[in-house]
């Protein structure tokens, strides 16, 4: 499938574990080939996709044995850079990842889809079950909030 790894990354970012997050999405791709004769119903295959992959994980994090993941995200890299770039690299994603983490999860969720996957609002709203107003309101206090934190850490002890 040509969304596979949108799939894989909305897991991820969900569920911390790799192997989950694979799982998780073998086990969405295998439901979608069960389903592969109504699939046409759809107006956006992709789109309920990651509904299922947002449902699934969810599921997961609310069930008894998922009781220590957490919320990252960490699918950034880059092989061609200097060592003190890298490690500014991993300095920004390690904080973003903290600034993510205080933020409520319908907020992390919809920065997600729509700054890191680049959904469109329609999408996003059909995924999320949420009107676009919603999604628009949602996505700026997300933004605002991640903006607030990144000032205050820039500008820790400065005038």
């Amino acid at each position: 499938m040509p969304f596979k790894d949108k799939l894989f990354r909305m897991a991820k970012r969900l569920l911390v574990s790799t192997e989950e997050a694979e799982d998780a999405t073998q086990e969405v791709l295998m439901k979608l080939w069960t389903k592969n004769t109504t699939l046409s119903k759809y107006k956006s295959v992709e789109a309920f996709a990651m509904t299922m992959t947002k449902n699934y994980c969810l599921d997961r994090l609310k069930s008894k044995q998922a009781n220590n993941l957490k919320l990252v995200h960490s699918n950034y890299t880059d092989g061609n850079t200097s060592l003190q770039k890298k490690v500014e690299v991993a300095d920004s994603l390690q904080w973003m990842t903290k600034i993510m983490n205080t933020l409520p999860e319908q907020q992390r969720m919809v920065l997600q889809l729509r700054d890191i996957e680049q959904y469109d609002y329609d999408e996003i709203a059909e995924m999320l079950e949420m009107n676009q107003t919603a999604i628009r309101v949602t996505l700026s206090r997300a933004r605002k909030a991640v903006r607030e934190q990144l000032i205050k850490k820039h500008n820790y002890g400065i005038g």
